[in-house]
């Protein structure tokens, strides 16, 4: 049992259910969610992977296309020796039989520590709307590859845009029904104006954060 199973069933203790919800419970759950309307929605008059990537390069982000999965080693290559990075990085499973050594890159698939300078994910999907990566969190999705280092690069299928907001968390509930313990969205940098209302980069997470689309 996780310390979240743990605080949960305390609460429910405490409301005088059993400790884990019944089907009927989670049946009545499901279909209020289902049955609610969408609410007002501006227009979506454009094309979803032009607009991803507008929202993108406008949020301080960088961006590139690849024409396969395969070529995304190259494109990452690419990115890192032209700012002047470290070729080596942490990257997510999913992401480990990718042809890295032949990019000359060295890649290790582990979560991130806090020495490591480049992390590399996938993400579950992309908000075109916003130009928003949405991580979970799960043992093959380890959050701190996308948290830790100064540079995140993620890979990310076109198939998997979506338009909004509404739209990801719909699809999260289609395909995982449950949510993960965490799910992050990641919207540029890292960055903050609380001091004299000076914007800066990296104060609390990754400097840079590059996007490689898969078309």
């Amino acid at each position: 049992m996780s310390a979240r199973d743990r605080i949960l069933g305390r609460i429910r203790a405490a409301q005088g259910k059993a400790p884990v919800a019944s089907p009927q419970e989670r049946a009545v759950v499901a279909s209020y969610i289902g049955a609610r309307a969408p609410g007002p929605c501006p227009s979506l008059d454009w094309d979803p992977a032009v607009r991803f990537r507008e929202r993108v390069l406008a949020l301080s982000s960088t961006y590139e296309d690849v024409g396969a999965i395969e070529d995304a080693p190259r494109a990452v290559a690419h990115y890192l020796r032209g700012q002047a990075l470290p070729l080596t990085a942490v990257c997510w499973p999913e992401l480990s039989s990718l042809p890295w050594q032949e990019a000359g890159l060295v890649v290790e698939t582990r979560a991130a520590r806090g020495d490591d300078l480049v992390g590399i994910t996938g993400a579950y999907c992309a908000i075109a709307e916003t130009g928003t990566l949405m991580l979970l969190s799960g043992p093959h999705t380890p959050a701190a590859a996308s948290l830790l280092p100064e540079t995140h690069i993620a890979i990310m299928r076109a198939d998997r845009l979506v338009g909004t907001m509404e739209d990801a968390w719909r699809l999260l509930r289609a395909e995982s029904g449950a949510p993960p313990r965490a799910v992050n969205f990641v919207s540029g940098p890292s960055r903050t104006a609380d001091i004299e209302q000076t914007l800066t980069l990296g104060a609390h997470g990754p400097y840079r954060v590059h996007v490689v689309l898969v078309r």
